[in-house]
C-alpha cells in the first residue's frame, strides 16, 4: 500500500472557502484502479494559518503513479491555481510506503 499526502497551510479566515473547494468538486478518483480511500483532514491552528492535509490510500505506489499520469488526474486538478490563493505556500507532498496496516479486531458474540 501507498499513502499520498499533501499538506496545505490555509490562510486564517479562508478555511471555509478552502473546505468548500474540496467538498464541492468532482475529484475523479473513485473509479481509478488501486484507489482505496481518501480523507481531507483539518489540523492545528497556527498564528497565520490552519493546517490541512489530503490523505489518499492506494493499493500500491505504481497505482498512485498511474493516477498522476491519467486524464482523470488532469481533470481533477484542472482548476488548481485558479482564483485567489487560499494558502500561504504551495502544498507539500509526502509519499509513504505502508509497512504495517491494522484494522480493529472483530469480537463476535455467540448466541446461546
Amino acid at each position: 500500500m501507498f499513502i499520498a499526502m499533501n499538506r496545505f497551510k490555509v490562510r486564517k479566515g479562508d478555511e471555509r472557502t478552502f473546505e468548500l473547494r474540496w467538498l464541492e468538486r468532482d475529484s475523479h478518483i473513485r473509479r481509478e484502479a488501486g484507489f482505496v480511500e481518501f480523507r481531507l483532514l483539518k489540523g492545528p491552528e497556527h498564528e497565520d494559518h490552519v493546517l490541512y492535509a489530503s490523505h489518499t490510500l492506494w493499493r500500491s505506489h505504481a497505482d498512485f503513479e498511474a493516477w498522476t499520469r491519467s486524464e482523470a488526474f488532469r481533470a481533477a486538478h484542472r482548476e488548481a491555481g485558479q482564483g485567489r490563493s487560499l494558502t500561504v505556500s504551495h502544498p507539500e507532498f509526502e509519499g509513504f510506503e505502508v509497512l504495517q496496516f491494522m484494522t480493529p479486531a472483530v469480537v463476535e458474540e455467540v448466541a446461546d
